[in-house]
């Protein structure tokens, strides 16, 4: 199948040509068709399997079948975007704006305007004044132009969502469904998110109407041109050790270290910088114009190594990258799978690697329970790990219980001990209630069991009179549990439950908490007025110690 073989335009066969492009993937070949079609589409695809160009390529069909139109707009002093992108980053924004410039290169006339946070609002308003073709922002900046008057979005016919699980995640529920709300019913939307489940699929049945599912790839496949390893550190001099020794490799050819914070991304930059890496850092905390130039050395090879953050997992598309380092782990399983889409694309290959010290282990268990694939592990000659490799158990089918069903034989600490058989259940589970207590437990609590004698009024003890020579109470001021019926651990029976321990009277390594200020330093629970804590009637349990909750 070729591009042509789709139904493009000439002009866009062209530019798809120039790309260096010849055949469509398969997500391109199965959403090109029906998005020129004007159909809904649900797409969900793996990173670096071209979906960019298959929301971009419609979008720009449907602007030049409707030229004609367009000039009778700007006859009429219209404006506002005919096609409305919406992307979680503004790196991946900028990514959306410069595959449509590139694919848009034979196209007279296209206007296609950026409108993200982070840059001055002046060029973004004179961009927005006029006609538009195409209009690519992140939710905030958008909404901003909107509710100003600035972007008006009353003749968008097709809105794209890209990567919306993302843009889920970074709470922009609320923007999507008042951007929504400001455009037409009669129009296209398509949707991309790695999986339409929970909050996006509920999101996805709210904004489509009879909506196609493309499903071409999930986390769950394998990187065919990705190899992935991992390498186990004993600690941080460890793993900035085995960093060095890949980035000294003359195999990488550019190299995008991924850390978890942004100060780990300035001190990593700033440590490399030192020994003589050509490096630059990029993380949020960045004003979006050095973002852009150093996005431009990235693209322009005058940086070999780039220290990012999860912000730009999902915009980089460089196909000179041939190697992704996870530095520091990331925050979620499938940011995993974006960080490492980073490289083996555009047909190359590419290498993976992971530095992960002992506390990472629930991550890795996370990645590979995610990606349903376990990472190779792989050391490196003379940098070996001192410290044995961890062992990641796999997660039981039936949530980590024993193989057989609960209640048959054993409870929760293993088999059951003599003398404390709980009587007949059913299989596989509690046995339930009858009504009343005459059910089929009635003859349970019907006859005292075996053993035991019903409690004596006021005994304080469970089963029975107290054995002799056990139990005795404690002498006059002692510490006890029960004493005067305030259950207050540690505090003598001669004294108040509210005094803090001490050898003297109030005053004299103790004080009576009755005259603490209202308000201060009281327990969880206690309002103010009740004088820092509760009353003896409810059962203090005592002073609280440092760093101890105290219920």
């Amino acid at each position: 199948m070729t591009f042509a073989s789709l139904g493009l335009h000439d002009a866009l066969t062209r530019a798809v040509s120039d790309a260096g492009y010849e055949n469509p993937t398969e997500v391109q070949a199965r959403a090109i068709p029906p998005a020129m079609e004007g159909r809904d589409l649900r797409v969900s695809s793996s990173t670096g399997s071209g979906k960019t160009a298959s929301f971009v390529l419609p979008a720009l069909q449907r602007i030049l079948a409707a030229r004609g139109d367009n000039t009778k707009r700007r006859d009429r002093g219209m404006s506002g975007p005919r096609v409305l992108v919406l992307a979680p980053t503004r790196e991946l924004a900028q990514q959306v704006a410069k595959s449509a410039m590139d694919y848009g290169r034979h196209v007279q006339g296209l206007r296609v305007v950026t409108v993200v946070g982070g840059v001055p609002y002046g060029a973004q308003l004179k961009a927005l004044r006029g006609p538009v073709d195409i209009l690519i922002a992140t939710p905030g900046r958008l909404i901003d132009h909107v509710q100003s008057g600035k972007a008006l979005l009353q003749h968008v016919e097709m809105l794209v969502l890209d990567e919306a699980d993302r843009m889920l995640d970074m709470g922009f529920i609320d923007d999507i469904n008042f951007i929504a709300s400001q455009l037409p019913e009669q129009r296209q939307t398509v949707m991309y998110s790695a999986t339409f489940a929970g909050h996006v699929g509920r999101l996805a049945d709210e904004l489509l109407r009879d909506a196609l599912s493309v499903d071409v790839a999930s986390h769950t496949d394998t990187h065919e041109n990705i190899e992935q390893r991992l390498h186990w550190a004993d600690d941080i001099a460890h793993k900035n050790a085995l960093l060095d020794h890949l980035l000294t490799n003359r195999e990488v050819e550019q190299a995008v270290v991924f850390t978890s914070t942004q100060v780990d991304a300035d001190r990593l930059a700033d440590r490399l910088g030192e020994m003589g890496h050509s490096v630059a850092a990029l993380h949020g905390g960045m004003p979006q114009g050095r973002r852009n130039r150093v996005l431009n050395g990235l693209r322009n090879r005058q940086l070999r190594v780039l220290v990012a953050t999860d912000v730009a997992a999902r915009g980089i598309d460089v196909p000179t990258i041939s190697h992704v380092i996870n530095f520091g782990l990331p925050m979620k399983a499938e940011d995993y799978v974006h960080r490492i889409g980073r490289t083996g694309r555009a047909g190359r290959s590419g290498l993976a690697v992971t530095l992960a010290e002992r506390r990472d282990v629930v991550m890795i268990k996370r990645i590979q329970q995610f990606t349903t694939q376990t990472i190779p592990v792989a050391t490196v000659e003379g940098l070996e790990p001192r410290q044995p490799e961890p062992r990641i158990y796999p997660s039981r089918p039936d949530g980590g219980r024993s193989g057989k069903p609960f209640g048959k034989g054993k409870s929760f600490g293993g088999p059951r001990r003599e003398g404390f058989d709980r009587g007949p259940r059913r299989e596989g589970g509690f046995q339930p209630r009858g009504e009343g207590f005459e059910g089929q437990r009635g003859e349970r609590f019907a006859a005292p069991r075996e053993g035991f004698s019903p409690r004596p009024e006021g005994s304080g003890h469970f089963g029975g009179p107290r054995p002799e020579g056990r139990f005795e109470r404690r002498p006059e001021g002692a510490f006890s549990r029960h004493g005067d019926g305030n259950r207050h651990h540690g505090a003598p029976r001669d004294r108040s439950p509210f005094e803090r321990r001490g050898d003297g009277p109030q005053g004299q390594g103790g004080f009576d908490r009755s005259e603490r200020p209202a308000g201060r330093g009281g327990r969880f629970g206690e309002r103010q007025g009740d004088r820092g804590g509760f009353h003896a009637e409810r059962g203090s349990r005592g002073p609280r110690r440092d760093g101890d909750w105290e219920r």
